[in-house]
């Protein structure tokens, strides 16, 4: 799994959410490091979704704007679960190995 959609399936742990609000929340928690543009970030949900780990439906969004809402399905919930798992153990691990003081 890419990062972008371990990204996007993290999000979307929290609660639907449509494609501008996901980019934009990656934007802000990131404090302006990640920008997520629409090229990558449609494609992504669209994959997600073709693999059963989201689903999505049409909503209005806060601007009173027709959107498209995402949100995890019980498959991706259990992938997320797994995945963050992963990222944690590897970032750990790569910590481990540039970090000289941890050992």
């Amino acid at each position: 799994m890419g990062t972008l959609d371990l990204l996007i399936l993290g999000r979307l742990a929290r609660g639907s959410m449509h494609g501008f609000g996901i980019a934009e929340y990656l934007h802000e928690v990131t404090d302006d490091l990640l920008k997520i543009e629409e090229g990558s970030l449609y494609p992504a949900l669209h994959r997600l979704e073709a693999q059963g780990l989201i689903a999505s439906e049409w909503g209005v969004s806060d601007n009173n704007r027709r959107a498209r809402f995402y949100a995890l399905t019980p498959r991706g919930r259990k992938r997320i679960s797994v995945e963050a798992t992963n990222w944690r153990r590897l970032t750990d691990a790569i910590g481990r190995v540039i970090d000289p003081l941890a050992e």
